[in-house]
């Protein structure tokens, strides 16, 4: 192992000034005009039976939309892609959209590589309904029925808003003080910039009849037995609040933390008064390790190394993001498992990684004596999440592999307490997070107004 002393960690503040921060962090993928937008929209072909809405998780009318827009209808375009994803702003900066609807666009046939750009159109839609239309939907008549939400992410949100739009009372429960959840503390600066998360959190709270209650945890200051007593129906949308640790010694040591945290440390604060190590190490494969390496480039860090354990084709973050943390300066490590935290004098000095490959039988091993060695004064980890079940220890909620079980109606074991998003089994998208919501508040109406 070649192996090159490393001076004391260099973890600080201020390595950029205020401008450079402000200009790294600014939005990534700036927004079409609308002359741009119009000749991007007479590109679709309005497919019948369209490939790309069977791709989004929502089923949001795509052709429909995006006529809209060439045709000048922009109301009429917002208010297609609310209808199903009321989120359909903040899903249009940070989906996928290259492994959903773009995908499937029929153009890749034709013209390889260039889809019609969905998500930037999603985006041109909604912006100008949030501009200049404000909240397209209202209340019905007040139901006199009350419903409490646990977690105000995306799945959360999404089912408040439709609860409410049936006219039924939402509280709304986060152990933030800011509703959002992910959007707002745990996607990339600059893919959600100028505070856009708190304006679509206000833009859908206008529709009434929901109060959000933040610095509530659950299990802590109320539990879903609490909520159940004083409310009609309960759901949960906790998402995934644990992470997963290395298991491997130095993982407390200054300068080791996850990358959630570091994320989120990054969304709450002023990114002048956020530390950086001058040379950064994350280990992981997913859009949360690419965002914490390309957010650590952003605010200084002379290097930052993304490892990764299989080859790119096994990474959960897509090609797309792959390609931005190259173009952002971060080098990708391929084929590599971390197997110790180096420390110096009981300070963090690098970490230590066996090279791997695959086996005859097409399984990754790795070998204890190829190792390197890659200096670092900070290390993030980002080798995945899990769901903290401690907050609904005791109830009768059935738990298998790490998630919340429901049923189609996306009902718990537990009468009455409905659970979506992140913590139950299925895809961790935002737009999959929003569906549950929407689909698990049609399903609660249905139920209260049944029992009516």
């Amino acid at each position: 192992m070649d192996k090159q002393p490393m001076p004391s960690p260099d973890i600080a503040t201020g390595r950029l000034t205020e401008q450079e921060l402000n200009h790294n962090f600014s939005d990534a993928h700036p927004p079409l005009s609308h002359e741009q937008a119009l000749v991007e929209a007479e590109r679709c072909f309005y497919c019948y039976d369209a490939p790309c809405i069977e791709a989004c998780p929502t089923s949001i009318d795509i052709p429909r939309f995006i006529r809209a827009i060439a045709t000048g209808n922009m109301q009429g375009s917002a208010r297609t892609i609310l209808d199903s994803n009321i989120l359909g702003g903040s899903c249009a900066r940070v989906c996928p959209t290259e492994i959903l609807c773009e995908q499937k666009c029929v153009h890749n046939t034709l013209e390889e590589g260039r889809p019609v750009r969905i998500g930037q159109l999603q985006r041109h839609a909604t912006d100008w309904q949030m501009e200049h239309g404000g909240q397209p939907f209202r209340r019905q008549p007040e139901t006199g029925r009350r419903v409490a939400i646990v977690g105000a992410g995306p799945a959360g949100l999404a089912c408040a808003h439709r609860l409410a739009m049936y006219g039924h009372d939402v509280v709304l429960y986060d152990r933030h003080a800011k509703a959002g959840g992910l959007n707002e503390y745990g996607v990339a600066a600059y893919k959600l910039s100028n505070d856009f998360a708190q304006k679509e959190v206000d833009f859908l709270l206008a529709i009434g009849g929901i109060s959000v209650v933040g610095g509530k945890t659950l299990g802590v200051d109320f539990s879903v037995g609490d909520l159940k007593r004083d409310h009609d129906a309960v759901f949960l949308s906790i998402g995934l609040t644990g992470v997963r640790q290395l298991e491997m010694e130095g993982e407390t040591l200054d300068g080791v933390q996850d990358a959630v945290s570091f994320i989120e440390t990054l969304r709450s604060m002023s990114k002048t008064d956020v530390p950086v190590g001058r040379r950064v190490v994350v280990i992981g494969g997913g859009n949360t390790a690419v965002d914490a390496a390309v957010q650590a480039r952003r605010l200084g860090a002379e290097e930052v190394t993304l490892v990764y354990r299989r080859g790119a084709e096994n990474m959960s973050a897509t090609a797309v993001e792959r390609e931005w943390a190259q173009t952002n300066g971060v080098t990708v490590r391929l084929w590599a498992s971390p197997v110790a935290i180096v420390q110096e004098d009981s300070a963090l000095a690098g970490v230590e990684f066996a090279r791997g490959s695959l086996n005859e039988s097409g399984k990754p091993v790795y070998n204890a004596d190829d190792r390197f060695f890659i200096p670092a004064d900070m290390v993030l980890k980002a080798v995945g999440q899990i769901f903290c079940h401690d907050p609904i220890s005791g109830e009768e909620i059935a738990i298998e592999n790490g998630r919340i079980m429901v049923d189609a109606e996306y009902r718990t074991s537990m009468k009455g307490v409905y659970a979506g998003g992140d913590c139950t089994p299925g895809e961790d998208l935002t737009v999959a997070a929003v569906r549950d919501g929407r689909d698990a508040a049609e399903a609660i109406n249905a139920a209260l107004s049944s029992a009516a």
